[in-house]
This record gives C-alpha cells, sequence and structure tokens, in this order.
C-alpha cells in the first residue's frame, strides 16, 4: 500500500515536471519564432541610435540664374539618449562649454518623449567649441559633433525682407505642426519665402545607424541614408536692381541724416515691379538685419539690438507699412474727376495759394495762378486738387480708390501684408462716432487723412496707369525646381482687376505724370535730362510723429514701361529731394545708365531676362 502511494506521487511529480517543461519549450519557441525579430529589435535598440542628418533646404536664385541663398557645413552638438536620464554631471560640464544656460538642455531633454533620436542642443559651432568637446570626450557619454547644412544668406542684408530667415522650431510651432510631420530640433522658416514655402524647401532628412557602447558613446557606423534637398526657388528679383537699390537707399538716408536737417531720416522702403507682369523685381526695406544671424540661433544680445530699434528693421516697410500716400494720391482723384466729368482737361482753376472755401493750401504758399489738369498734376499743385474733392465728394473718390486695388491687401507670397485705409464716412462713423466732413474730404483728395497705402500699393496704382489699366498680382517667385533643375512648377502673371477708365482719362494722366519729370515738373531735378522718358509723381506726406515722408512713384521707359518704381522715406521731408534721388539711381542701373564699365554704359530699355 506504502509502495502504491509513492508510485503515484512520482508519477504526479513527473508530470507536473512535464508541464513546466512543456511551458517553458513552448515559450521559447514563442519568443524565438513568433517574437524574435521584435525582441531582437528590442535589443539593437539597446546597442543602435538612428541619427538623423538634415536634409539641405533648397536654393534661392534671381531671375538670371545667380545664387542668393545656399547651404554651409556647420558643426552641431547633439545629445544621444542613452537607456537613462543624461547625468547632471554631463548637461553642467556641456553648459559651461557652450556658454548657456543648463535649463535650455533640461528643457529639450523634457521634450524628447522616449524618442531615440538625438537633440540638438546649439548649432553653427565654432572650431573652438568643437576642439573643447572633442577633449573632453571621455567626460561627456553621449554627447556627439554632428555636420549638419547651416542656412547661408550669401549677401548678408541683401533682400533679408525678401528671403526672411529659418531658426529652430519652437513648442508652438511644434505642436501645431506635428501632425504634418515637424519634429523636435527641425529648422524651418520663420519669416518671408522661406515661411511661405517651407515645405518646398525642407528636403527629406536622411541618417545613419551608429552602434554605442553601454555609455552611450559611438562606437560604429552600420549604415547611412542620405538626405535628399528641399527644391528650388527661381525668382523673379533681379540681382542688379536689387543691389543698386539698397545701395541708393542707404547712400540717401545717409546724406539726409549727415547733410540735412532731417537727421531722423532712417527708415524707407523701395519696391521696382514689371508693370506688364507683377513681378517684382526688387523689394527694399530700411533698415534691415543680417538673417544669418538667426540661422544657427540668434544670441540676446542682437535680439535685443533688433526688437529694441525704434525703426523696425525686422518690418518689411514694403508690404506693411502704412503711410499717408500723399499727392501720389492726386493720380486716384484726377482719375476720378475726369472721368466723371467733374472736370474738363482744358478747364483752368484759380490757384491763390489757398482754397476759396476752406483755408487749405498749398506747401509754403505758393499761388500758381490758373493752371488746368495737366498743370496741376505735373507741380501737384493741392488747391487744385481740393477742388477736385470738393466736386466729387467722398464716396466717388472711395469708389475710385478701391477701382484702383487700394484698401485691400496685393495678394503677394507674403506673410504680413497690410490693407491699408480707404477714406470713407461708415470707417470714421465707426471708429470715430462722427459725421464726415467736408475739410476731411479735401484732405483725403491728396492723401492725407484717413488716407493710408503700402509703397507696394502705391507701385500697383502705378502700374496699372503704366499699362493701360490692368493690375497684376504682385509675385516674387517664377518657378519651383527640384534638385537636379527639373520645372516642377511654374508662376505666370495673375490679373487681378481692370481699371473702368476711358482711353482719353489714362492718355491725359500719363501725359501729365511725363510732364512732372520733365523741364518745370516738381520731379525734373532728377529725370529733366535723363536719357530715358519717365512718367512719375512726387508726394509729401504729414507725420504726427515727426518730420514729413517723402514718396516717389515713377515708370519708364514712358512709351513701353517695363519699370514702375515706389520710394518712400519716412521723415525724408519733400518726395522731391528724398525719394526722387533713390529712384533715379534705380532707373540708371537697371537701363545701364551712367554704371562702371564692366555693368555696360550704354543706355538701353530694361527688359527682363529669362528665368531659368
Amino acid at each position: 500500500m506504502l509502495v502504491k502511494r509513492s508510485n503515484n506521487r512520482l508519477e504526479m511529480l513527473s508530470l507536473i515536471v512535464l508541464l513546466v517543461m512543456v511551458s517553458l519549450l513552448t515559450r521559447i519557441g514563442y519568443l524565438q519564432v513568433l517574437q524574435g525579430q521584435y525582441y531582437g529589435n528590442l535589443a539593437d535598440g539597446n546597442r543602435i541610435r538612428l541619427i538623423p542628418v538634415m536634409a539641405p533646404r533648397g536654393l534661392f536664385y534671381d531671375r538670371n540664374g545667380i545664387l542668393m541663398v545656399s547651404n554651409r557645413p556647420g558643426f552641431t552638438v547633439s545629445l544621444l539618449p542613452l537607456t537613462g536620464p543624461v547625468p547632471d554631471e554631463v548637461i553642467q560640464k556641456l553648459a559651461g562649454i557652450l556658454n548657456v544656460a543648463p535649463d535650455g538642455i533640461y528643457a529639450k531633454l523634457s521634450q524628447q518623449n522616449g524618442s531615440f533620436e538625438p537633440i540638438r542642443i546649439k548649432s553653427d559651432l565654432g572650431p573652438d567649441i568643437v576642439t573643447k568637446i572633442e577633449e573632453r570626450k571621455s567626460e561627456l557619454p553621449g554627447v556627439v559633433i554632428e555636420i549638419q547644412p547651416i542656412r547661408n544668406y550669401v549677401n548678408n542684408e541683401l533682400a533679408a525682407h525678401v528671403f526672411g530667415y529659418v531658426s529652430e522650431i519652437n513648442d508652438i510651432e511644434l505642436e501645431n505642426r506635428k501632425a504634418e510631420g515637424y519634429k523636435l530640433g527641425d529648422i524651418i522658416g520663420k519669416f518671408g519665402l522661406e515661411k511661405v514655402y517651407d515645405k518646398e524647401l525642407r528636403g527629406t532628412d536622411g541618417g545613419g545607424q551608429v552602434e554605442v557602447d553601454v555609455t552611450g558613446r559611438p562606437v560604429q557606423i552600420l549604415g547611412n541614408k542620405d538626405p535628399v534637398p528641399g527644391n528650388n526657388l527661381v525668382l523673379t528679383i533681379d540681382h542688379r536692381i536689387q543691389k543698386a537699390a539698397e545701395a541708393a537707399v542707404d547712400e540717401q538716408l545717409k546724406y539726409l541724416q549727415t547733410k540735412t536737417h532731417h537727421i531722423n531720416a532712417k527708415a524707407a522702403a523701395v519696391v521696382v515691379m514689371n508693370p506688364k507682369s507683377g513681378e517684382i523685381l526688387a523689394m527694399v526695406s530700411r533698415p534691415a538685419f543680417n538673417p544669418n544671424l538667426f540661422a544657427g540661433g540668434i544670441s540676446f544680445k542682437n535680439w535685443k539690438e533688433l526688437s529694441e530699434n525704434p525703426n523696425h528693421p525686422m518690418d518689411n516697410k514694403v508690404i506693411s507699412g502704412e503711410y499717408p500716400p500723399g499727392s501720389t494720391f492726386k493720380i486716384v482723384t484726377g482719375a476720378a474727376a475726369l472721368e466723371l466729368g467733374k472736370v474738363t482737361p482744358e478747364e483752368k482753376i484759380l490757384d491763390t495759394g489757398r482754397h476759396w472755401i476752406i483755408p487749405k493750401g498749398n506747401a509754403e504758399g505758393e499761388a500758381l495762378g490758373w493752371i488746368n489738369f495737366r498743370e496741376a498734376m505735373s507741380k501737384s499743385d493741392n488747391v487744385y486738387f481740393y477742388e477736385m474733392g470738393n466736386r466729387l465728394g467722398i464716396d466717388s473718390l472711395e469708389k475710385y480708390a478701391r477701382m484702383f486695388g487700394l484698401g485691400v491687401a496685393t495678394g503677394i507670397e507674403l506673410p504680413n501684408e497690410a490693407e491699408g485705409l480707404v477714406a470713407n464716412r461708415k470707417y470714421k462713423e465707426r471708429v470715430y462716432k462722427e459725421d464726415w466732413y467736408l475739410s476731411e474730404t479735401f484732405d483725403a483728395a491728396i492723401g492725407q487723412g484717413f488716407q493710408l497705402a503700402t509703397p507696394l500699393q502705391m507701385a500697383v496704382v502705378m502700374s496699372e496707369i503704366a499699362n493701360g489699366g490692368y493690375r497684376y498680382r504682385p509675385y516674387l517667385v517664377s518657378k519651383i525646381t527640384s534638385p537636379s533643375g527639373a520645372v516642377l512648377q511654374t508662376f505666370s502673371p495673375e490679373e487681378v482687376g481692370r481699371l473702368k477708365l476711358s482711353g482719353p482719362t489714362l492718355a491725359l494722366i500719363r501725359e501729365s505724370l511725363r510732364a512732372a519729370a520733365a523741364e518745370g515738373g516738381t520731379a525734373a531735378g532728377g529725370f529733366a535730362n535723363f536719357p530715358i522718358a519717365i512718367a512719375g509723381k512726387t508726394g509729401t506726406s504729414e507725420n504726427s510723429h515727426g518730420r514729413d515722408h517723402g514718396w516717389f512713384i515713377c515708370y519708364g521707359p514712358y512709351e513701353d514701361p517695363s519699370i514702375v518704381i515706389a520710394v518712400v522715406v519716412e521723415q525724408g521731408g519733400f518726395g522731391t529731394a528724398s525719394a526722387v534721388p533713390i529712384a533715379k539711381k534705380i532707373m540708371e542701373a537697371a537701363f545701364n545708365i551712367n554704371q562702371a564699365p564692366s555693368a555696360g554704359i550704354e543706355a538701353k530699355v530694361y527688359q527682363p531676362q529669362t528665368a531659368l
């Protein structure tokens, strides 16, 4: 009986052992066969790191193939995530070498979210910093130096407000754009064309598989995937005209500040456009900034200087600067008066220096006597156009201003474009809760009072006169091309409006603007003896914060226009003295007049070359 019980117990124990062995073998088979790859990947995760290699951003070319924005190699310091938290002593040592606050590194580590990707701490390191890190490599496990492309704006400030700048994605941008594939450490466009075309310019990152030891130090490279560069932009900008325009602005501002009493003339805006297409040939805003300062992370000192500058160098004044257009608005007033029959070309109005209803007069009390439309426009007579405002009324002025495209953004492919303001009854009632007065109509008729326009809007107004009444959307990019040069997308002129003006009205305005740039006109000092026939309109707008702003808008050649220029000089005084000289130098560059021998000395009509 005792033997039988022992045998039963032995059999039961054997069965239990057999079941345990079967379970273990089954589990081993499951782990090795069915889950082998999964756990193999986990094991590799403990020794293999995927280090992304940033793709170079696409390049910027001017319309003639001149490289304007490129990339250069730069050193970036990154932290490879280890199996545990990065030791505090490593962070403290790295912060000391980089001369940054440790809190900034901790903040970046906190955003890692368990990823094995390296966390970029600082870009565009100098050779001295790289040397220090390499010398102390044994003390900095997980710290690696990467060679990454750094954005390079070839001519520093040149066309800075067109190009914009790039910088590392911030927390808010990352949260909003995660779904689009953006990730921590990405370099993105923050302003200008860099921002607008960021997706096209970004390219596709590559990467490398790197084996690391238990301390996180790289041991060997296991494989590489080459990054794919981003697509390129071929711009409508003409490098030669852009350079000439910037030089002209800088020289004139320096002259006004040092040789005249306009010591606060420290800001200006210029835009050069093809009136037959809307292509922007040059765009200048002063003061400017160097976008290279942002590429590797701008210093606190440099940012402070930019952000505290009272003349706002980060603003693109061509599209966001809203100024009373002054006498340049007389083009609109004159067109409305002629078209609505409020005046005939031959009618003469007596200018005694002041209007007979409301005592508003000409600058410095000048009196021109009996004058007709052509004389009034070419000499920019206020009294005549006060009377036009009196005859038209504010509602008709508003109607024609909007017909010219004022009061709305032009639609150029740049962010933060202002709409300006067309003077009207509803605006005053809504904002000031007051009725409209005749004196305000007088102000509106000569581009003062509530009237506001950007330099780009006034360039569009002048383009409509130059090309016979067509309004084109201004644009800056003519083509997007692949890294190999294949054309991916082409942008063409886009008509967005048309003036409802008769041929005789347009012809008389053109003739009057031509007279303004000829002997006896307000722009005669710059263009009376110019070898190319130019038409233009000067303007001076009141400024409640200082001296008057100076305006000049023009086009040429008169018979077959290919260039329109709009210039505004903040606190520059009369447009005749402040803005006309800038436009003249730009016209000289566009038509190769008085240029250095290398640029050609023959005067010829500017015809934009075919873009790449």
